[in-house]
C-alpha cells in the first residue's frame, strides 16, 4: 500500500513540473539534463568537398594506416596457405581435386590468385595512398621544424620534470655563453632566447619515422614493380646439353602483367657436369654435402664462354638474370631397335624424383621411325622406375636405398599402339598415355617387365624389336628469373629497420639554462629539461649539462652546493633537482 501511494505522488510531482516548465521559458529548457534531440535536417549538409575532406583525413590518419597494413598481412595468409596460379598451377590443380567443396569459393574469392586480386590490390592502392597522405604533411612539419629555432624557456623552470639550480659569481652573459659552448657540445641545437639558452636535441626521432614510412612506400613500389615486370621460368637440363634464355627453350615460363618477351637478358649455358656427395653414415645418412653444377655459360650472342660453378643460394647472375639450381635427378641413357634390329632411339631421359633417395619415374616414348618384324608403322612407350642405389633381389620393394648411383636399376614395362600425341593435345612428357595401347606380354601371357642393369636388354615379344639400358647420366632443373626492383626491395627494407630503430630508441627533448642577476649580486642559474615523451635518462643528461656548466660557472662560496631555491614555486611533482 506504500508503495502505490508512492508511486502516486511521484506521478503527481512530474505532472507538475511539466505544467510548470513553460513558465520558465528559454532559460527552463537549458536546466534540463536530458540529451537534447536534433534532426537531421537540421545539421549543416556536408557537401560533395565535405565528405571528400572527411574521406581523406579518414584515410590518412595513422588509425587507418594500420588497419589496412594489419588488413595487407591477413590477406597474405591465403596467398601463404593456399597454392598459387602464380607459383604453381600443377598444385593448384592437384588442390582442387583434392577439394571440391571449397574450391567454389576460393576461386570466387580468387584466393588462387590472392596477389592478383581485386581486393589485395585495392587494400594495396590503400595504404599506398594513405602513407603518402601521411607522410607529405608531416614532411612539411619536420623540415618547418628543422628551419625554426628551439622555443623560448618557459617562465617557471621549476614546473618541469627535470630541475636544479645554483648561484654563481659569474655573469649572466658569461653563462650563456658557456650554456651555449656546453649544449652544442652534445649536439643540441641552441640560441640565446631572452635570459635563457634554449636548446633542443633528437630530430632524428620524427626523420626516423619518417624514413620507415618512407621505406614502406618504397617497399611497396618495388614489390608491385618487381610483380608487373618479372620473369620466372625452369629447364631441366641433361649432362651435355644446355639452354638459351629465349621463350621457346623453357619447360615452364610466368612473367608479369608489362613483361615484354624481347626483354629477355640475351645469355646461354651448358651443363657439363652435375657433382653431389652424399653423407655415407649416421643420423644424416643421405644428406647432400656437394649439390653443384658445373657449366660453362656466355653473356650475350656472341660472348666468350665462361665457366661457374651454381649451387643452391649461389645462383649464376647474368645483367641480373639469376639462374638457381633447384633440382637433381638421373636420365637413364636407353636406345630402342625395332624388328628388323635398325636402331630407331637412343637418348638419356630424364626422371622425376619420388623421394629423397632419388626413386624416380617418367616415360618412354618411340614416336617416330619404330616398325615392327612386318613393317607396321607403330609407336612404342614405356613405362620407367629407376632406383639409383638398388637393395638387391629378394630384399625389400623397388625402393633406392641411397641417392648416389651405387648400384643402379631401370625397371620396364612396354606398350606398343598409339601414344595420342598426333591429336595435338599437349602431354606431360613424365606420363605415358595408354588409352590407345596394348601392353607387350610375356611368354605366360602376362605384362611384360623386367628390372635391367646397365648394359642389359629386354627383348620385345613377337620379334618386336628390344630395349637397352646403355648407361646413366645425371640432369639438374635451374629457375631462371629477373626481378626488377629487389634491390629497392632490399634498400627499402633495411631503411625501414633502421627507420623504426631511431623512431624508438631515440629520445626528442628540449633544455633550458636560465641565467639572471639576483638581488645579492650573484647570478641565478637555472637548468631544466623536459622530453617529448618519457625518459629516464633525461634527469642523468640534464645533470650531466648541469656538472659540466657548473665547472665552467662555478658555485659562489656561501651557498648551497647542491641546490639553491631561485623561485617560491615548488617544483613540479616528480621532478628531479
Amino acid at each position: 500500500m506504500s508503495n502505490t501511494t508512492s508511486n502516486t505522488s511521484r506521478e503527481r510531482d512530474q505532472d507538475q513540473d511539466q505544467d510548470n516548465a513553460p513558465d520558465l521559458g528559454a532559460a527552463g529548457s537549458q536546466l534540463s539534463t536530458a540529451p537534447r534531440e536534433e534532426s537531421l535536417a537540421t545539421l549543416p549538409a556536408m557537401g560533395v568537398v565535405g565528405w571528400a575532406r572527411w574521406f581523406w583525413r579518414q584515410l590518412t590518419s595513422m588509425r587507418v594506416a594500420l588497419i589496412l597494413l594489419f588488413l595487407l598481412s591477413l590477406g597474405a595468409i591465403p596467398g601463404s596457405l593456399i597454392p598459387q596460379n602464380s607459383v604453381d598451377e600443377l598444385k593448384v590443380q592437384t588442390f582442387k581435386n583434392a577439394h571440391p567443396t571449397v574450391t567454389p569459393i576460393y576461386e570466387k574469392l580468387q584466393f588462387f590468385d590472392v596477389y592478383s586480386s581485386v581486393w589485395f590490390s585495392a587494400i594495396y592502392i590503400l595504404l599506398f595512398v594513405s602513407l603518402i597522405g601521411c607522410i607529405v604533411p608531416r614532411t612539411a612539419t619536420f623540415v618547418g621544424q628543422l628551419r625554426s629555432l628551439p622555443p623560448g624557456a618557459p617562465k617557471r623552470l621549476t614546473r618541469l620534470p627535470a630541475y636544479t639550480t645554483w648561484r654563481t659569481e659569474a655573469s649572466p652573459e658569461q653563462v650563456h655563453e658557456a650554456a651555449l659552448a656546453v649544449v652544442r657540445k652534445r649536439r643540441f641545437r641552441a640560441h640565446v632566447a631572452g635570459d635563457a639558452v634554449a636548446a633542443e636535441k633528437g630530430y632524428l626521432r620524427e626523420a626516423g619515422n619518417l624514413i620507415f614510412h618512407i621505406a614502406l612506400i618504397v617497399m611497396l613500389v618495388a614489390f608491385a614493380w618487381g610483380q608487373l615486370f618479372k620473369s620466372e621460368g625452369a629447364k631441366l637440363v641433361v649432362e651435355g646439353d644446355g639452354f638459351s634464355n629465349t621463350i621457346t627453350q623453357y619447360d615452364d615460363f610466368k612473367a608479369g602483367t608489362l613483361f615484354d618477351n624481347d626483354a629477355l637478358t640475351p645469355f646461354s649455358f651448358v651443363l657439363d657436369d652435375f657433382i653431389g656427395t652424399y653423407e655415407r653414415s649416421g643420423p644424416q645418412i643421405g644428406t647432400p654435402r656437394t649439390y653443384e653444377a658445373h657449366v660453362t655459360f656466355s653473356d650475350g650472342a656472341y660472348g666468350k664462354p665462361q665457366k661457374k660453378v651454381i649451387k643452391v643460394n649461389e645462383p649464376l647472375d647474368v645483367d641480373g638474370t639469376k639462374v638457381y639450381l633447384n633440382a637433381h635427378g638421373y636420365a637413364p641413357v636407353v636406345s630402342v631397335k625395332d624388328g628388323r634390329g635398325k636402331e630407331v632411339y637412343k637418348a638419356a631421359v630424364p626422371l622425376l624424383p619420388l623421394d629423397n633417395n632419388v626413386t624416380s619415374s617418367g616415360a618412354i616414348k618411340v614416336l617416330d621411325g619404330y616398325r615392327d618384324k612386318a613393317g607396321k608403322k607403330e609407336q612404342l612407350g614405356f613405362q620407367a622406375f629407376f632406383v639409383p642405389t638398388f637393395a638387391g633381389k629378394g630384399k625389400g620393394t623397388m625402393w633406392s636405398q641411397f641417392p648416389a648411383a651405387d648400384f643402379p636399376v631401370l625397371a620396364l614395362n612396354g606398350y606398343h599402339g598409339s601414344i595420342g600425341v598426333d591429336s595435338g593435345i599437349a602431354q606431360n612428357v613424365y606420363q605415358l598415355d595408354t588409352s590407345k595401347m596394348k601392353e607387350f606380354k610375356d611368354a605366360d601371357g602376362k605384362q611384360l617387365k623386367q628390372r635391367l642393369l646397365v648394359g642389359e636388354t629386354m627383348e620385345l615379344p613377337d620379334g618386336a624389336g628390344s630395349i637397352t639400358f646403355e648407361g646413366l647420366q645425371e640432369w639438374a632443373s635451374f629457375q631462371i628469373s629477373e626481378q626488377p626492383a629487389s634491390g629497392w626491395a632490399l634498400t627499402g627494407a633495411v631503411a625501414a629497420i633502421a627507420g623504426l630503430a631511431g623512431s624508438l630508441f631515440i629520445q626528442r627533448r628540449r633544455v633550458w639554462v636560465r641565467a639572471v642577476r639576483g638581488d645579492d649580486g650573484t647570478t641565478v642559474v637555472e637548468m631544466a629539461g623536459l622530453g617529448r615523451s618519457e625518459s629516464a635518462k633525461l634527469p642523468e643528461e640534464l645533470a650531466d649539462l648541469a656538472v659540466m656548466l657548473n665547472a665552467e660557472a662555478p658555485t659562489a662560496p656561501g651557498t648551497d652546493s647542491d641546490v639553491a631555491e631561485a623561485s617560491s614555486v615548488e617544483p613540479a611533482e616528480g621532478a628531479e633537482k
